[in-house]
């Protein structure tokens, strides 16, 4: 009876590995686990297929058609499935990437994209480096906790 859970314990593990594939076969390789940067190389199909492939959530927002500060933050909440009560600031933003998520129960790791974020007069450098400030303290959260939260970017 010892032997046959055993031998089924050492068959799910196998299993296991089969269905989460090691990193470094995943173009996450080389990228580190609490981060926020420029997506360059990196395709955004591609990253998601990672995602996938690890167990992680995936969080994409395209903010193209985005001009200004309250259409950012309204896209993002649109895209990431926020809830209603989303305060629609950067505060909020970071509330809702953090403590909700954490008391929901363990996490697996997280993926994010943030594609064509808005260059413009409405949404200048500092608008931008505040937003992604967001993104770089929530990987700290997640990274004071272990898990895995890598955000990639690019601009319009």
């Amino acid at each position: 009876m010892k032997r046959d859970l055993f031998l089924n314990m050492e068959r799910d593990a196998e299993m296991d590995k089969v269905l989460r594939p090691d990193i470094s076969e995943t173009p996450l390789k080389g990228v580190r686990t609490n981060i926020v940067q420029s997506i360059r190389a990196h395709r955004v199909q591609d990253l998601q297929d990672a995602a996938s492939a690890l167990g992680h959530h995936f969080l994409y927002a395209n903010l193209a058609t985005a001009q200004s500060k309250p259409e950012v933050l309204d896209m993002i909440a649109q895209q990431f499935i926020l809830p209603a009560h989303f305060g629609k600031n950067f505060d909020a933003l970071y509330d809702c990437m953090t403590d909700p998520v954490h008391k929901s129960g363990p996490q697996p790791g997280f993926i994010v994209v943030l594609e064509q974020v808005p260059a413009n007069a409405k949404f200048d450098k500092e608008a931008r480096e505040q937003l992604l400030d967001i993104f770089r303290d929530t990987a700290d959260y997640w990274s004071d906790r272990k898990v895995p939260f890598r955000c990639f970017y690019s601009f319009l």
